[in-house]
């Protein structure tokens, strides 16, 4: 699973061989096998039925197709990964377990060195500190291994665990957005972290393997 490819250099797609290791997580790019782990995951349940802490509302699936879902999601943003646009959506492992997912995704990352941020975890994996160290981690990806200016993310009133997670990092509130989901009209808040405020701060440990040979298409090089 996650250890495939990390001292292969050899293999023609390098996001291969990207991992990011925290003292209790491994974040890796996923294989078919993980991606499939992943869709499993997800059809266990992420949040509850009636809660949608999503922009784009695919967790609402019939449960049986999520596994296909996510293996499209996944095979998508393989695909169509460029220096223009591309969206890192990364494996979460804990003790040797797929747990979740954590992305980041730019769009013009060589003129505007801004990233978003996106993660979910399997229902069973929250509320044990999880979310904020893979949020620390891929920020850490962001700015020292990418050389990001600012980190954006955002959040629904109802969704505690994701401000949680923001505040604890050290973001500030960028203000507020009205989006639409599953038909009605919602409201997000938006959080910020810059580089300066970020490598200012007292940070968990983070290992980068493998990044060298993603800048290019990253449009970091």
């Amino acid at each position: 699973m996650l250890a495939r490819y990390n001292s292969d250099m050899s293999h023609p797609w390098p996001f291969f061989g990207l991992t990011l290791t925290t003292p209790s997580l491994t974040l890796c790019y996923p294989d078919d096998e993980d991606i499939a782990a992943l869709g499993r995951l997800a059809a266990g349940g992420i949040h509850p039925p009636d809660e949608m802490p999503f922009e784009v509302p695919w967790s609402a699936a019939d449960p049986a197709e999520l596994p296909i879902d996510v293996a499209q999601f996944h095979w998508l943003v393989r695909g169509s990964l460029g220096a223009d646009s591309w969206h890192l959506a990364l494996a979460v492992v804990a003790d040797g377990v797929v747990v979740g997912q954590q992305s980041l995704d730019a769009d013009a990352f060589a003129v505007r060195r801004t990233v978003s941020t996106g993660s979910w975890l399997g229902r069973d994996f929250q509320g044990r500190g999880i979310g904020t160290e893979m949020r620390a981690a891929i920020l850490q990806l962001a700015f020292a291994g990418l050389g990001a200016e600012r980190a954006e993310s955002s959040a629904f009133a109802d969704n505690p665990a994701s401000h949680a997670v923001s505040r604890a990092l050290g973001y500030v509130e960028d203000g507020a957005e009205v989006k639409a989901v599953q038909g009605r009209s919602r409201t997000a808040t938006r959080y910020l972290m810059t580089r300066e405020r970020w490598l200012g701060r007292d940070r968990i440990e983070v290992e980068i393997a493998g990044l060298a040979p993603c800048l290019r298409l990253l449009g970091a090089s």
